[in-house]
């Protein structure tokens, strides 16, 4: 350590330098999210093209070697000489920070890419890049090596470790070939830095799938193909969508519906003070109107989840910012109003509504488009621009003052029930926040309030204790004799319980067996679930293995999807699996008997034929349990309930939007989506599986 510090202690870090050194700066984080982030800035630029109307294909190629590729029709990168610099398009783009077409130019009226460091910078954190532009009839390309122009020598496939040899004295944008006359567009293909990002950093299919599909409802007509080839067998997906961001409110809500998709549109302008280039390069402060359009699409649903989706000119903005405040202090305010006007129909009193309140059960997409938002970060994921809040509210503010005076019967009857729904909110939320104490975790001697028939542990350590919900009394017996009661608990369920899906939230909780489950978890349910709350680290089903276990396990999981879903985001909701079936193998002398449990009939079968083929015998006829009820309790816990023998299996939750709508289908009101399931399905069922 020494106390000297002077001039040469400071680093100047030169054009891309700076990227490398410092890339969460750019990307956010040099794990998968930011592998990810580099291809979103490839991508948006793609997109941008198709929103100027220059294009309506992206194909987005993962290939087996790591790489991805990128293909667009738009226009193409410009490839004639920038005159300040004296470098191509191509090469101004992919190599210089803060250089591109979105700054003003004229070029794109509203654009993702505004800070003109997107590709410059996955050229810097890439290996190696390779550009090839269709345009003026020719195809041109210009390779890179960690941000420096030249040409790699391969020798067949394209390969980031071939021998490179820069540019020396000059840069070269060669031509490869020829096209035909119009055919315009752009290839991008890069192998990410390992130099940069961690080992296990990947790119994520899923999250890939999900942002192009959501994309292509932003973007009607845009068709985004995605090719994965890293597997055994390649992977082939396809989006295209034309109904815009009303299809997209109705493909991410799973509820029934409360109100019909609305729509709210608009625009405003306002002016702002900023830099312009000039003709001879300097910059100037200028003071510019702007112009920005607002497009909501909106529901309410009969469910408690709020949805929202926030996009600025198509980037989305998944924390929000100045357009999502406005959206929401607007919608806020208008139906409090609203609500005070019906005060007495709605018997609200002196109560008033909460943004909660009013965003349960919406699903909303805001898309606003203006040139040169300001973001917060290169990742631009909030929104900063401050006239946005006003514009935004503005246009909410008007669309719903005419969609509340509507004269027409359907409009009205809509606002009717939408009223009805956030009263019935604010009023469950009052009612919660005066009953919060009892949600809190007692044991069974500090509270009279939890249910008689639960068997409590002794533990009141949180993460060693477990709960088994087991159906019907008989089990209960066996299990309550099975169990270690330092640290498990039983909780007896009546058969099948209520079918939450179609359920209202006053009829489950009416529900003797709903409201004794969600009292023992001790953690609320719905909007005040408090994970910290819960009085237990495990909440295991033990069902029969049977169908009608099946079907038990299928309505605790809907119960819990619903009104408890941090339960199962936690992966804190397991399924016991007992077996199907004990085996005794005889043993010649006085060797004792051999006990084996099977858990499947193929796994018998498998056990039966290696015992034949080992000459053994076994006593006939084999158990097959049919119940938890049949087995004793030290077979109940050697195979079920014992930690070191037994067989749990986690329910996880990857995709919330598909489970909502997989228990919509299965569980829901809507009957002929269920019947095309079940009919399509039944040649996948094994019919000796069910006991007759």
């Amino acid at each position: 350590m020494t106390a000297e510090y002077s001039a040469h202690h400071l680093q100047v870090l030169e054009g891309l330098e700076a990227v490398r050194k410092r890339p969460g700066m750019y990307i956010g984080s040099n794990g998968s999210q930011g592998l990810m982030h580099c291809l979103w800035e490839i991508i948006d630029n793609s997109v941008d093209e198709a929103v100027a109307g220059n294009g309506n294909r992206i194909d987005v190629l993962l290939h087996a070697d790591g790489s991805v590729e990128v293909r667009d029709r738009g226009r193409g990168v410009p490839v004639d000489v920038e005159p300040r610099t004296g470098l191509t398009g191509v090469e101004v783009v992919y190599t210089k920070l803060h250089a591109g077409g979105k700054f003003g130019g004229g070029s794109y009226a509203a654009s993702g890419g505004l800070h003109g460091v997107g590709a410059s910078v996955v050229n810097a954190l890439s290996e190696r890049l390779d550009v090839e532009v269709d345009r003026g009839g020719k195809t041109y390309a210009m390779s890179f090596h960690r941000g420096e122009p030249g040409i790699f020598a391969d020798t067949g496939e394209k390969r980031p470790d071939a021998p490179f040899t820069p540019f020396e004295q000059s840069s070269e944008l060669r031509v490869i070939g020829k096209v035909a006359k119009g055919v315009t567009g752009t290839r991008v293909r890069y192998w990410a830095d390992r130099q940069i990002f961690a080992k296990d950093a990947a790119f994520q299919l899923d999250d890939l799938m999900t942002r192009a599909r959501q994309t292509a409802f932003l973007v009607p007509g845009l068709e985004i193909a995605i090719r994965d080839e890293r597997g055994d067998e390649p992977v082939d997906t396809s989006f295209k969508y034309d109904g815009g961001i009303a299809e997209f409110v109705d493909f991410l809500a799973t509820d029934a519906p409360v109100t019909d998709t609305w729509r709210l549109e608009g625009a405003g302008t306002f002016t702002e003070t900023v830099p312009m280039l000039q003709a001879d390069g300097s910059m100037r402060s200028t003071e510019v109107e702007r112009e920005c359009r607002v497009d909501i699409a909106l529901r309410w649903g009969t469910g408690y989840d709020t949805t929202i989706r926030s996009f600025v000119n198509i980037i989305a903005t998944p924390k929000g910012g100045t357009h999502q405040q406005g959206f929401e202090q607007e919608l806020l305010k208008q139906l409090r109003a609203e609500v005070e006007k019906n005060a007495r129909r709605l018997k609200v009193g002196n109560d008033k509504l909460e943004k909660d309140d009013v965003l349960a059960g919406m699903t909303a997409v805001l898309t606003v488009e203006l040139p040169e938002p300001q973001f917060e970060g290169q990742t631009k994921e909030v929104l900063g621009t401050p006239a946005a809040r006003q514009i935004v509210a503005k246009v909410v503010r008007e669309a719903l003052k005419q969609r509340f005076a509507s004269p027409k019967r359907d409009d009205k009857s809509q606002v009717s029930m939408l009223l009805d729904k956030v009263v019935a909110e604010m009023k469950a939320r009052i009612s919660a926040r005066t009953h919060k104490e009892t949600q809190r975790r007692k044991n069974a001697l500090e509270s009279s309030t939890l249910p008689t028939k639960l068997v409590d542990c002794r533990t009141k350590e949180v993460e060693r204790s477990e709960l088994f919900i087991v159906e019907g009394d008989s089990a209960l017996g066996t299990a309550r004799k099975a169990r270690d009661s330092e640290f498990q608990a039983l909780l007896p369920i009546r058969g099948k319980i209520l079918n939450v899906q179609k359920a209202s939230i006053s009829d489950m909780l009416s529900n003797a067996e709903c409201a004794s489950i969600i009292q023992v978890v001790g953690a609320g349910s719905g909007r005040t679930f408090d994970i910290d709350a819960a009085r237990y680290g495990k909440i295991i089903m033990m069902s029969d293995a049977d169908v009608d276990g099946a079907h038990i396990r299928t309505l605790l999981l809907t119960l819990f999807y619903r009104y408890m879903r941090p339960l199962i985001e936690h992966g804190r909701v397991f399924a016991a699996v007992p077996p199907l079936h004990r085996v005794i193998v005889v043993n010649p002398g006085s060797k004792p008997n051999e006990t084996i449990y099977t858990y499947s009939e193929r796994e018998l079968h498998a056990l039966l034929a290696r015992l034949r083929k080992a000459g053994k015998r076994w006593q006939e006829p084999i158990q097959r349990y049919k119940g938890l009820g049949e087995m004793d309790a030290d077979q109940l816990a050697e195979t079920t309930m014992q930690k070191d023998g037994r067989l749990l299996r986690r329910v996880r939750l990857e995709d919330a939007e598909a489970a909502g709508r997989v228990f919509e289908m299965l569980m829901g009101n809507d009957v002929a989506p269920r019947r095309e399931f079940i009919v399509d399905s039944a040649d996948r069922l094994d019919r000796e599986a069910i006991d007759a």
